[in-house]
């Protein structure tokens, strides 16, 4: 495998997805602003689309590619067994959770936005919402079963580009807000659950090469099906945890009027490089890693750990800087126009500004998880992850009532760091990582190309800081302009400081 090629191909397709999505955000902070009907939406959409994320965005493949590839060596048939008793019991699990879900749905939406219970509207159109949107679980996880199938395979093209369907239907239903006026959060709701539908029968249309589906419910339920049910529960809540700790700061957020806005326009900035310097790199990773684990070839097994790590942290950090320094200037940029006024803005913009110092983090928990996922090891994520959940919902309220929702991001970072500090220390005691020199002298260069690149970053936003002000409508261009310059520049300085080897290109793993 070429890790740089498959990463990138993975990557320019999630990046397409998250740059719709923008567009999508873009929209709905038009339309609906950081106002009570926005409320309601992002928390009926927050809840399908963060198992979503937590299905789809590698945590689904880290319990299931290792099991699936080793069926694959036993041959077509095994594998193909195999992978029809998960399909069938996934789909009975499933809608089991689905209907309790939607008949209980008031009291779900309690326990996931308390705060509504105060505002009776608000809490009742979050229970029509969430109801309308909740379906999209079924057909998205089933999505995300066809996908970890392909990506066993290495081919990564059609997964990463599935999501590109839902946010293209939302910008759609959006382009006809002034015919659909307040109903727009309902048929917004409606076209989320049609798009599960439309990315569950594009990626069936793909898997088709690989595995044929065959439904029957008088299958067998072997050793290997019950280890993989007993792993992909840790594994969902270990490599997912980052969603659950947002989850969790939704729930705590929802007391505090439009709190839950201003965190969901920040989560949506920060998610465009997680989802390229974390998700896509340790997905790509992870079928080649357990090979090598498998096969006992312990340089091939270091040499790719090494050059994941290295590469997420070449993406995360100029972006986790960029951010830190340009919050408010981004925030403006990207959503600064129409209900989104100054104040959504300047809130939003806090909350992304602590965002960023844990993206670093964000992005190394996805890799040193994987490592441990390629062993078969969800156990021990999932219970560093619980610890790191429990950590921060204990400094989110204890603080909340004295600082407000502030607190979430900030509690969402340090519970992140202390989640990869003890993965990576764990790693390298039970000997299954080890830095190499060569990584050691990398991000030393790596380090020094980010200091040129955000004080260029920073000479900039203040050349132009004119241009950035919330009352200029071009400001979007001014902000793309700074940061593909910066970009450019980053990857030139990075290329004379040897921190990217353009031969690394043509390296395989």
């Amino acid at each position: 495998m070429n890790l740089i090629k498959s990463t990138s191909t993975f990557s320019i397709f999630v990046l397409l997805s998250r740059v719709l999505g923008y567009i999508r955000d873009f929209f709905i902070a038009i339309y609906l602003g950081s106002g009570p009907l926005a409320d309601a939406f992002f928390v009926a959409f927050r809840i399908p689309n963060t198992f979503r994320r937590l299905f789809s965005e590698g945590t689904f493949n880290a319990a299931f590619v290792p099991s699936y590839s080793s069926e694959i060596l036993r041959g077509k048939n095994k594998a193909n067994s195999f992978a029809n008793t998960v399909f069938n019991l996934l789909s009975l699990g499933l809608l089991f959770i689905i209907l309790l879900i939607e008949i209980f749905m008031p009291a779900f939406i309690k326990l996931i936005a308390p705060g509504f219970s105060n505002d009776s509207e608000k809490f009742n159109i979050a229970v029509d919402l969430t109801r309308i949107t909740f379906p999209f679980l079924f057909f998205i996880s089933l999505a995300s079963f066809f996908s970890a199938i392909l990506n066993s395979h290495n081919k990564f093209a059609a997964a990463a580009a599935a999501p590109i369907i839902l946010n293209v239907l939302l910008i759609i239903c959006l382009l006809y807000e002034d015919n659909l006026s307040y109903d727009l959060v309902y048929y917004l709701a409606y076209t989320v659950t049609l798009a599960g539908l439309l990315q569950f029968i594009f990626l069936f249309i793909f898997v088709k090469k690989h595995f044929v589906v065959n439904i029957k419910f008088n299958f067998k339920i072997n050793e290997k099906v019950k280890i993989f049910f007993n792993k992909l529960l840790p594994s969902i809540f270990s490599s997912g945890v980052t969603q659950i700790n947002i989850l969790v700061g939704t729930v705590i957020a929802s007391f505090q009027a439009s709190a839950v806005s201003y965190l969901y326009y920040a989560d949506r900035i920060y998610q465009i490089n997680l989802a390229i310097a974390g998700i896509a790199i340790s997905t790509v990773i992870l079928p080649n890693l357990s090979r090598h684990i498998k096969s006992k070839n312990t340089i091939k097994t270091i040499e790719l750990q090494n050059k994941a790590l290295e590469l997420s942290l070449f993406l995360s950090l100029p972006a986790s800087l960029a951010l830190m320094v340009g919050s408010e200037q981004i925030t403006s940029a990207l959503f600064g126009y129409g209900s989104f006024d100054q104040l959504s803005v300047s809130n939003s913009a806090k909350a992304l500004f602590y965002f960023s110092f844990g993206l670093p983090a964000f992005s190394l928990i996805k890799i040193f998880s994987t490592f441990l996922f390629a062993r078969n090891d969800t156990k021990t994520p999932f219970k560093f992850s619980l610890i790191s959940v429990i950590l921060n919902i204990i400094i989110s309220i204890t603080f909340f009532s004295k600082i407000g929702f502030i607190i979430i991001p900030v509690a969402t970072t340090i519970s992140s760091w202390f989640n990869g500090i003890i993965l990576l220390v764990y790693v390298i005691n039970k000997n299954y990582f080890k830095f190499t020199f060569n990584f050691i002298t990398q991000i030393t260069k790596i380090i020094l190309s980010n200091i040129i690149a955000i004080i260029i970053f920073y000479f900039l936003i203040h050349l132009l800081s004119s241009s950035l002000e919330y009352i200029n409508n071009y400001k979007f261009i001014f902000i793309v302009f700074i940061v593909l310059i910066t970009f450019v520049l980053y990857i030139g300085i990075s290329i004379v400081t040897k921190a990217f080897k353009i031969s690394d290109i043509n390296l395989r793993y």
